[in-house]
C-alpha cells in the first residue's frame, strides 16, 4: 500500500519506478563496459560489476542527478524488488547445488566453513566493544545486539559470490572450488539462521512462528515433488514447460516466501532448501534451469552486485579519519579471520597451505545478506545512523573486492591447484568419484550410452558423475520466400530450436532412464559445424574436470546386422577428440541381435550381460580394465577378463597363487616377447585383489599370431553382450600382427577395428577405450 502511494502521490521530479529502471539500466550498461576493460586483465564479473556501482555512486552529490535517480521514496520498490530477485536466486542456486559432494565431504567442508566463520566471529566480538563506540545507532541499541551485529558481518560469506566467481574464474568443477562453494552455502545457512534467532527470539510467539516456516517449507517441497511429476508427464511431447505452468511454480514460491517473511523470519533459507529438494529429472527442472539461469546471471546478479557498490558512499567514510580507522579495522579482521580459521583447519584436514590460503579469500567475499544484517531486516533490534550504515557497507564491499582481486590473481598464478588431476582411471582409487561426459550426436545412440552409464552407476563404492551432451551440427539457414506471418510456428525458430525432435526424443529417453534408475544426468548441448565441434567436447571436460568421454561409433547397425555409416562430420569428429580431448576417451559400437541382445538392453531388461575386457598390454588396455572395474560393481554385469599371450611361451609363463601371506602371483616370463614391467605388476595386482576372491573371471589365450587372435574373438563372438578393450599403443606386437592389413578405421585401433567389422560377426557391442597421455611428454601425438 506505501509503495502503491507513493507511486501515484509524491512530488518527486520523476516516478519511483522510472528511476528505479534508469538505474537498472545505467549498472547493466556500465557494468558491461567494466567487464569487458576487467576481463583484460583476469577479473571476473561481479568485482567489475560492484565497481562499476561504485563509479556511478558519486553521481548522487549532485543535486539534480540525487533527486532524479535517487528518489528518497523509491526505498520501497528497491527492497520489493531485491525480494523478488533474493528468493528466486536462492532457489536456482539449491536447485543447481551438488548435494552428492557436500554429502560425501561433508566433514571437511563442515570443518572449513566453521573455521573462518568461527574465529570471525571471536574477531568480531573483540573490535564491537570499540566500533559501539565509534559507531553510532539511532535507537541506542544494547552491546549485545550491536556485538551480534557486527559478528555476523565479520563471519559471513556470501555463497552468490562465491559462485559466480567459480563459474567465471572455472574452477567450480576443481575439488577446491567444489569445496569452497559448499563451505560458502554452509557458512551462510548458519549466519542466517543466527540472524533469524537473533531478531525472533523476544517475540512471544516465535516457537509457534518457526515451526510454522518449517512447515511451510515441507509443504511445499511435497507438493511440488508432484507437481513436478504431474508437469513433466503433461509435457511430454515438449521441449520446455509453458509459460503459465512455469509461474505456478515460481508462484508456490513467492506465497511461501511471503507468508515466511510476515511472520518475521527471513525467506532465504527456505527458498534455498525448497530449491535443494526439487525433483532434478525432467522437463519441469530443465525449465527452470534453462530459464531461470539466463535470466537472473545476466540480468539480476550483475544488478544486484552492481547496486552493492552504488550505495556506497566512498567520499563521505575518507572524510573522517575515524571512520576510515572503523573501516580498515573490519576489513582487516574480515581478512585475518577468515584467513587463520581456515589456515588452521586446512592444517588439521592436512589440505595444502596454498588450497587453505585461496579458500580464506574466497570464503572472505560478501554479498546481499550483509544488507539484511545491517539494513532494513534488522531493524527490529538495531538501526544503525547513515554514517555508521555507511561504514559497514564500504568495509563490506572493499573486503568483496580485495578478495575477489587476490582470488582472480591466485587463480591465474596456481594451475596446479585447479589442475584435473584425475585425466585418466586407471591411477584413480576406487572410492574417488568418476566423471563422464557422454556425448551423442541422434536419439539411437541414447540407449548404448545410458546402459553404459547404468553400469558405471551399479557400484555403491565407486561414486560417479554423468553429462549428457548432444553435439548438434550448426547447418546453413535455408533462405525462405515467405513471408514472417506466412511462416508456421514451427518455423519461427532461434538457436534454442537446433537439434529439432532429437532434442525433445533424447530428454524423452533421460527423462525415462532417470525415473526408472533416479540416476541423475546433468544435460549439456553444443551447436557447432563438425569442424569445429570437437572443440566443444574438448572444453567441457576441461571445464568439468572429467576423466573420460565416451563417443557414439559413426557407423549404425542396419536390421541384417550390417554396420552402415552415418555422416562423415561424426566420425572426423570423433577422430579430433580422440586427439585432442584432456582426459581419456572411450568409442562405443552398438550393435546387437536376436542372438545376443546387445548391451544396451541393460536398461530395458533385468537380466545379467555378460561383459569381456581384453588385455594385449598397454596403457590403454590397462585403461580399458581399470574401466571395466567400475562397472564389475553393478549387479547385473558379469565381468570377465580375457587375456591375450604368446602360445610359444606358454610353458614358462603362468600364474600362480599361493597360500602365503603375501598371497602374491609368480610369474615367470619369456618367449619371443616378454610382457612389459607396467602390465605385469598391474595384472599382478588386479589378480590378487579381484580374481582370487572370485569378484571377476579371469581367462587366458594362448596365440602364436594375428590369425589365431582373430580366431579366438570369433570363439567367444557370442557369448558376451560387450567387449572392451584398448585402442593401442602396443606396436608391432606378434599377438596383432597382419590384423591391421585390412584396417577400415584406424581412430578404433588394431583389435577396436576387427571387433567393428561386419565380416567378424560379432553380434556384441565394442567399447574402445584410450588412456590419457600427457601431451607435453610425446605420449599422445597428432
Amino acid at each position: 500500500m506505501d509503495a502503491t502511494h507513493s507511486m501515484f502521490c509524491n512530488n518527486d521530479l520523476v516516478n519511483p519506478l522510472s528511476s528505479m529502471g534508469m538505474q537498472v539500466s545505467c549498472i547493466l550498461v556500465v557494468s558491461h563496459v567494466f567487464n569487458v576493460v576487467f576481463r583484460t586483465v583476469g577479473q571476473p564479473g561481479p568485482i567489475a560489476q560492484i565497481l562499476a556501482g561504485l563509479a556511478l555512486g558519486p553521481m548522487s552529490h549532485i543535486d539534480y542527478i540525487k533527486a532524479t535517480f535517487f528518489p528518497a521514496s523509491s526505498i520501497n520498490y528497491y527492497e520489493v524488488v531485491s525480494f523478488f530477485c533474493r528468493i528466486n536466486f536462492m532457489f536456482l542456486f539449491g536447485l543447481e547445488m551438488n548435494i552428492h559432494y557436500a554429502m560425501r565431504n561433508l566433514r571437511s567442508v563442515s570443518f572449513v566453513a566453521c573455521g573462518g566463520a568461527v574465529m570471525g566471529g571471536v574477531f568480531g566480538l573483540s573490535v564491537s566493544f570499540y566500533l559501539h563506540q565509534e559507531l553510532n545507532t539511532i535507537d541506542n541499541a544494547p552491546l549485545y545486539y550491536f556485538s551480534m551485529i557486527i559478528m555476523l558481518v565479520v563471519s559471513y560469506t556470501s555463497s552468490p559470490m562465491v559462485i559466480r566467481l567459480a563459474a567465471e574464474l572455472r574452477f567450480a568443477a576443481s575439488d577446491v572450488g567444489r569445496m569452497a562453494v559448499s563451505s560458502a552455502l554452509i557458512t551462510e545457512m548458519g549466519c542466517l539462521l543466527l540472524f533469524n534467532v537473533m531478531i525472533n527470539w523476544r517475540k512471544p510467539n516465535h516457537i509457534s512462528a518457526c515451526l510454522g516456516c518449517v512447515i511451510i517449507t515441507a509443504l511445499v517441497v511435497y507438493i511440488n515433488r508432484y507437481l513436478a511429476v504431474w508437469l513433466n508427464a503433461r509435457n511430454r511431447n515438449q521441449k520446455y514447460l509453458k509459460a503459465p505452468e512455469l509461474l505456478l511454480i515460481l508462484l508456490l514460491l513467492l506465497t511461501s516466501s511471503m507468508i515466511i517473511e510476515i511472520w518475521g523470519y527471513n525467506s532465504i533459507i527456505s527458498c534455498f532448501v525448497i530449491g535443494l529438494l526439487f525433483p532434478k529429472e525432467g522437463k519441469t527442472a530443465r525449465t527452470l534451469l534453462h530459464k531461470l539461469g539466463y535470466s537472473i546471471y545476466n540480468f539480476v546478479l550483475p544488478v544486484y552486485f552492481g547496486y552493492l557498490g552504488l550505495q556506497c558512499d566512498l567520499i563521505n567514510v575518507f572524510k573522517s579519519l575515524q571512520r576510515v580507522a572503523c573501516m580498515a579495522i573490519l576489513i582487516l579482521l574480515s581478512i585475518g579471520s577468515k584467513l587463520g580459521g581456515t589456515l588452521l583447519v586446512s592444517r588439521y584436514l592436512k589440505i595444502p597451505t596454498s588450497e587453505g590460503i585461496f579458500l580464506g579469500f574466497i570464503l572472505n567475499t560478501r554479498g546481499y545478506a550483509d544488507l539484511l544484517f545491517i539494513g532494513a531486516a534488522a531493524k527490529q533490534v538495531i538501526t544503525f545512523d547513515s554514517e555508521a550504515y555507511n561504514v559497514l557497507l564500504v568495509s563490506i564491499v572493499l573486503n568483496t573486492i580485495i578478495s575477489g582481486v587476490i582470488v582472480a590473481f591466485l587463480v591465474r598464478g596456481e594451475d596446479k591447484m585447479f589442475a584435473n588431476n584425475y585425466t585418466a582411471i586407471e591411477p584413480q582409487q576406487m572410492e574417488d568419484e568418476l566423471r563422464i561426459l557422454a556425448c551423442v550426436y541422434d536419439p539411437r545412440q541414447v540407449s548404448a550410452i545410458l546402459a553404459t552409464v547404468l553400469a558405471i552407476h551399479g557400484s555403491r563404492v565407486s561414486p560417479s558423475t554423468t553429462y549428457l551432451m548432444h553435439l548438434i551440427e550448426l547447418v546453413k539457414k535455408i533462405k525462405s520466400n515467405l513471408l514472417y506471418h506466412e511462416k508456421e510456428n514451427a518455423d519461427l525458430s532461434d538457436d534454442e530450436d537446433y537439434g529439432g525432435n532429437d532434442v525433445v526424443e533424447i530428454n524423452n529417453s533421460l527423462d525415462t532412464f532417470t525415473a526408472e534408475t533416479k540416476i541423475l544426468v546433468h544435460q549439456r548441448r553444443a551447436v557447432s559445424s563438425f569442424p569445429s565441434l570437437y572443440e566443444d567436447v574438448c572444453n567441457e571436460a576441461e571445464d568439468l574436470q572429467l576423466s573420460i568421454v565416451l563417443l557414439p561409433f559413426h557407423k549404425h547397425q542396419r536390421i541384417d546386422g550390417k554396420l552402415e555409416s552415418g555422416k562423415e562430420g561424426i566420425r572426423i569428429t570423433n577422430q579430433k577428440v580422440l586427439r585432442h580431448a584432456p582426459c581419456s576417451v572411450g568409442v562405443i559400437v552398438e550393435r546387437g541381435l536376436a542372438k545376443v541382445p546387445g548391451f544396451s538392453q541393460l536398461v530395458a531388461s533385468e537380466g545379467i550381460q555378460n561383459v569381456a575386457t581384453l588385455f594385449f598390454g598397454g596403457p590403454d588396455d590397462r585403461e580399458a580394465i581399470a574401466w571395466s572395474l567400475r562397472i564389475s560393481g553393478s549387479p547385473r554385469v558379469n565381468l570377465t577378463i580375457i587375456r591375450f599371450l604368446l602360445s610359444s611361451s606358454s610353458q614358462n609363463e603362468q600364474i600362480e597363487s599361493g597360500e602365503s601371506e603375501e598371497k602374491e602371483i609368480l610369474m615367470s616370463l619369456s618367449g619371443e616377447e616378454t610382457v612389459n614391467e607396467i602390465d605385469n605388476t598391474f595384472m599382478v595386482d588386479f589378480y590378487n585383489r579381484y580374481v582370487t576372491s572370485g569378484q571377476i573371471g579371469y581367462v587366458e589365450k594362448f596365440v602364436k599370431h594375428g590369425a589365431e587372435t582373430v580366431d579366438s574373438l570369433k570363439e567367444i563372438g557370442d557369448m558376451y553382450s560387450l567387449f572392451i578393450v584398448g585402442k593401442g599403443g602396443r606396436g608391432q606386437s606378434s599377438l596383432t600382427i597382419g590384423m591391421s592389413d585390412w584396417e577400415e578405421c584406424p581412430e578404433l585401433g588394431t583389435v577396436g577395428d576387427v571387433l567393428a567389422s561386419s565380416d567378424l560377426d560379432i553380434h556384441g557391442s565394442v567399447l574402445i577405450v584410450q588412456q590419457h597421455r600427457d601431451a607435453k611428454k610425446g605420449l599422445l601425438h597428432d
